[in-house]
């Protein structure tokens, strides 16, 4: 009877999504053990396991929330396990995991393939090496060019070791839309960039890297063979004109909202309130850095940053939200409506029914999640439910952005914290395929009906 049960056993075979979120999860338990080592902190018996989790999980999912300072409460050894999760949540484990295969010259297989295609939100497996072959050199070398010019900036105020080692770890952070920084460690700066708020190198600098990682390896993989084809593919072309107008719109209303307030843009020059204004807009959809103090924005523009950081980055980028490109559809959908077209058209390209699908689903899950976790938070952390609902929507968009209430969560705030920003980084579309079971097609189809709308 049990002689021929072994055989009878159906070896569980994960798919992509579930082998996606089962890689997410190990490079997050084995960054947790690290973090909560004695070595890893400034504290002799190292930090509790919650937190240690807390911020690894932060780092994998390239968020960048923190509630203890990078600078001063981490050693060495704690920093440089934050950036390796950082850079390998970043590109993606599948991607580290594929350069390794190649050096050792091991063949990928079509179920790797499988994982690498829904890792970078592509539709086919076709090409899908080649572009992670792309993806580790554009970051390789985006990141080197960016610790360079920040080496240099930083060797004017700091021992060139120190500026290298700022250079290297600030590069990465921003590159990978992390948002850590060091800087806490000097007691007389302000956290974040918010020193060099006026500095036009480390600003510029800064937005270069944040709008490259986020607007996704496929974009800038079109962008350099543009001159050799000279055409970009409708994705690129939706990623840069949606991004483009996120970036222009949210520094004309940011400028606008703060242009008086005189703990943010007030007493800066002009052209210091202009660079204030574009950096916020653009580090709000995923980045988390800032140059200014985001508890002391005017409240409409604290909702405003909500709105950035629910849309968040493109496809197939460290990013996170709902991503531009469904916002661009949801657009679409609504003009097309007004206008009474069947079809949304972008670029002369009909978007298909499925795209149009996949856009409402996600963009209703992730706000039903968000909603359900404010309201919890609400309940059981002692804050402003403005601040709550900046901290789960950062926490989600995995944008890294705090009013102050992450240093104040409870250990059930952390907790659901936690949840939203492996959600977030892995999206609740793909995170629903791993909990269900494959969906079978369906054998009839019932008769339309009609409801009325509006």
């Amino acid at each position: 009877m049990f002689g021929n049960s072994p055989s009878k056993i159906k070896r569980f075979r994960p798919n992509p999504p579930q082998a996606l979120a089962f890689g997410f999860i190990v490079m997050i338990v084995v960054g947790s053990v690290l973090l909560s080592l004695p070595i890893s902190s400034s504290v002799k018996a190292g930090m509790p396991f919650i937190d240690a989790l807390f911020m690894a999980t932060s780092a994998t999912c390239v968020t960048g929330l923190a509630f203890y300072n990078i600078g001063q409460d981490f050693s060495a050894f704690g920093q440089m396990v934050l950036l390796l999760l950082v850079q390998i949540g970043g590109l993606g484990f599948m991607t580290v995991a594929t350069l390794a295969a190649l050096v050792f010259r091991r063949r990928i297989s079509f179920r790797e393939r499988l994982i690498l295609q829904e890792a970078m939100n592509q539709t086919t497996t076709e090409g899908i090496v080649r572009l992670i072959r792309k993806v580790l050199l554009y970051a390789l070398v985006i990141e080197a060019v960016g610790a360079l010019i920040l080496t240099i900036r930083w060797a004017f105020e700091m021992p060139f070791g120190q500026a290298l080692y700022f250079g290297v770890f600030h590069s990465i952070s921003i590159f990978n839309n992390a948002g850590f920084d060091l800087f806490g460690m000097f007691p007389d700066r302000a956290g974040s960039l918010i020193h060099y708020v006026e500095d036009p190198i480390v600003n510029v600098v800064t937005i270069v890297l944040i709008v490259l990682g986020g607007i996704g390896f496929i974009v800038i993989s079109d962008l350099l063979s543009y001159p050799r084809n000279k055409k970009l593919t409708l994705h690129s072309k939706v990623v840069l004109s949606v991004s483009g107008g996120l970036i222009g719109l949210g520094t004309l209303v940011i400028f606008l909202f703060e242009f008086t307030n005189p703990s943010t843009l007030g007493p800066l020059s002009p052209v210091g309130k202009t660079l204030g204004a574009m950096f916020q807009s653009v580090t709000a959809r995923s980045a988390g850095l800032s140059t200014l103090d985001v508890g002391m924005l005017r409240q409409a523009t604290q909702f405003f940053i909500i709105i950035l950081m629910f849309i968040g980055a493109a496809p197939g980028s460290s990013g996170g939200g709902i991503k531009v490109t469904t916002f661009a559809i949801l657009i679409g959908a609504m003009i097309a409506m007004v206008r009474g077209k069947e079809d949304i058209v972008m670029f002369r390209y009909r978007i298909a029914k499925d795209r149009i699908y996949k856009a409402i689903t996600f963009t209703l899950l992730s706000f039903f999640l968000i909603v359900i976790a404010a309201m919890v938070l609400s309940t059981t952390e002692n804050f402003p439910f403005l601040g709550i609902l900046f901290e789960v929507t950062s926490a989600y968009g995995t944008a890294g952005m705090s009013m102050g209430l992450t240093s104040q969560l409870t250990t059930f705030g952390k907790l659901v914290i936690i949840v939203l920003m492996f959600v977030g980084r892995l999206g609740p579309v793909t995170l629903a395929f791993t909990l269900t079971p494959k969906v079978e097609k369906e054998l009839f189809r019932y008769p339309e009906g009609k409801i009325t709308i509006g």
